[in-house]
């Protein structure tokens, strides 16, 4: 179907895609940079595991904030790793770059964040060399150079945080896991990725990357 045909019935309908308020960013404390920016805002990659980004988000529920911290790879848009936790710690980042390691082969692979203080932490930046990764961090204060990882969170707010209130953490975590790995991995189809989806994407590209 095509967008134009889904326009006129959505308008036909009365029906109007869901609409948020945009967030500012998590409060966390930016410091100086422990890696130098290799993307320069450049969001694209040439094949699987060569560019990842990562961001942590927070959400209100009844037992008080749920922290998300995802990677992205910028090939396919497939979240290779991510964690949740209630506290925001340098912990939340590791196991979701851990997480990631232990889905993808992934040495050598750039990961890039904000200048976060979980992403400039100790065990963060050793979790890095262990698993043979190559840090990357853009500017203080420039959304624009997490640009990708903000977007994968604002469909993610529309699509599941912003649609009802969440009593419990757990609920919440759940809804989060079942949209990603179900609604966002496997029935969003993305234009960037030729109308396919991020596990389509990677079905039908990955035996071209790797003879290439």
């Amino acid at each position: 179907m095509s967008e134009n045909r889904v326009q006129r019935l959505c308008q036909d309908n009365g029906v109007w895609s869901a609409t948020t308020k945009k967030k500012g960013a998590v409060g966390r404390k930016a410091g100086p940079p422990v890696h130098d920016d290799l993307l320069d805002r450049d969001f694209t990659a040439d094949g699987p595991n060569t560019r990842w980004v990562g961001d942590i988000t927070e959400h209100p529920t009844g037992e008080g904030k749920l922290y998300l911290c995802v990677f992205k790879d910028l090939w396919s848009n497939l979240i290779v790793g991510y964690s949740m936790a209630d506290r925001m710690t340098s912990a939340l980042a590791v196991t979701a770059i851990r997480n990631a390691g232990l889905r993808r082969d992934a040495n050598h692979v750039i990961v890039h964040t904000d200048r976060g203080s979980q992403f400039r932490s100790r065990a963060f930046v050793g979790t890095l060399t262990d698993l043979d990764m190559i840090g990357s961090m853009g500017r203080v204060g420039a959304c624009g150079d997490n640009a990708s990882a903000e977007s994968f969170f604002s469909l993610l707010q529309k699509n599941v945080l912003d649609r009802e209130t969440w009593e419990t953490r757990d609920e919440l975590r759940i809804a989060i896991v079942t949209w990603i790995e179900a609604t966002y991995h496997r029935r969003r189809r993305q234009r960037r990725l030729g109308k396919l989806t991020p596990i389509e994407y990677e079905t039908v590209h990955q035996p071209i990357a790797q003879a290439a």
